[in-house]
């Protein structure tokens, strides 16, 4: 006979307790994890960039971030997350947010849309403005030249009219110019060049009193970043155009992991300031129809944008480019940075604004060409 140990029975209705799960977290909940962590970093990188652009020295480093990844990023978290059920909604509010505040700032021309002032009157000026990539060094002297004559402006504002690995322009370099434009006018202080048509009736280099001591280069290159020059146009107008070049933030020359890169960024921040000061302070109390134009070093992702004196609006709105971008055409990074801009008076009309094609090797910045009038 065999004995068994009795079995006992639980009451009826009542299961017994399942042991409890061990199952860890799986490849949904990780993915969901990263796509709203992702959405709500790039949200607060952002709002970030938003407080500190402009205004920290150090937020000069990020800056160089390029334009465009302020409206792609949002579309690429959002597009990856949409096949995902539990994370499309959450993430997809995160990147539209990032999204609608970081739009402006991704060099998209909105204004374009808005379209140039009509038509050009017969007695339009054309405008030709560019960074020559320290002049004519490497013997480009002619190709320069014939660059310049192809554009067939009125007024040149022409930047880096300096050497930068060798001692130069000659001293005749200027009287070439001349002699390839008779006629026309000249304006020179430090690296900035102005060409005119029309008589210039003053020319003025704007003071920054606020400026470091020289570091590097002459007095005249250090302390000079913008040039004012009045141009009469005859029958009692007068046009005030200034030509600018603002000191570049970041050093390519030294690694992110070097001391000597944050104190080149601290110090060209130094230099930066107290040039957009002298240029408010000149065009807010010139009453001359105004036009700003040259190499800014600020791309539209730059709080510094916000520095640009009150009242000039950017020429922007007078291209049918979607992304008019001037920088690099031969350092080998894409053309995602638009580093140089126009901006005008309200009494000066942008009938025409365009960026001008491939510069043949002679520059790493594309020219402006601007066809304007003045009321």
């Amino acid at each position: 006979m065999t004995l068994s140990a009795p079995q006992t029975r639980a009451p009826v209705g009542i299961r017994p307790r399942a042991a409890p799960a061990t199952r860890g977290r799986g490849w949904r909940w990780w993915l969901y994890t990263c796509l709203v962590a992702a959405g709500a970093l790039w949200l607060a990188f952002t709002v970030t960039h938003l407080v500190l652009s402009g205004q920290w020295w150090f937020w000069l480093v990020v800056d160089a971030v390029p334009p465009p990844a302020f409206g792609v990023v949002p579309v690429l978290l959002a597009t990856a997350a949409a096949p995902c059920r539990r994370s499309r909604r959450p993430v997809a509010l995160l990147a539209a947010a990032a999204l609608l505040l970081g739009g402006p700032l991704s060099g998209v021309n909105v204004a374009g849309l808005r379209g140039a002032d009509g038509p050009a009157p017969p007695d339009a000026i054309r405008i030709f403005s560019w960074n020559t990539g320290y002049w004519d060094e490497g013997g480009q002297t002619a190709a320069m030249h014939e660059l310049l004559r192809a554009a067939d402006a009125d007024v040149y504002l022409l930047q880096e009219y300096w050497y930068a690995y060798s001692s130069g322009p000659a001293e005749s370099a200027l009287d070439e110019l001349l002699a390839e434009f008779p006629g026309f006018h000249l304006a020179v202080v430090g690296e900035l060049v102005t060409l005119s048509r029309f008589p210039i009736l003053r020319r003025l280099p704007l003071e920054a009193p606020d400026m470091p001591p020289a570091l590097a280069g002459s007095a005249e290159h250090w302390r000079y970043k913008v040039l004012r020059t009045d141009l009469d146009l005859g029958r009692g107008r007068v046009l005030s155009t200034y030509n600018l070049h603002l000191p570049v933030q970041l050093s390519p020359d030294h690694s992110l992991l070097d001391g000597d890169f944050y104190r080149i960024v601290r110090e060209q921040h130094a230099q930066r300031e107290p040039q957009w000061r002298a240029l408010a302070r000149d065009v807010t109390a010139n009453p001359n129809p105004r036009l700003v134009a040259g190499d800014f070093n600020t791309s539209p992702a730059m709080g510094d944008l916000a520095k640009v004196p009150d009242g000039l609006r950017s020429a922007n709105h007078a291209t049918s480019s979607p992304f008019p971008a001037t920088w690099s055409d031969t350092s080998g990074w894409p053309r995602w940075w638009q580093l140089d801009w126009a901006f005008v008076s309200p009494a000066v009309r942008v009938h025409s604004y365009r960026i001008g094609g491939g510069t043949g090797g002679l520059s790493d910045h594309r020219s402006q060409q601007l066809v304007v009038s003045t009321r």
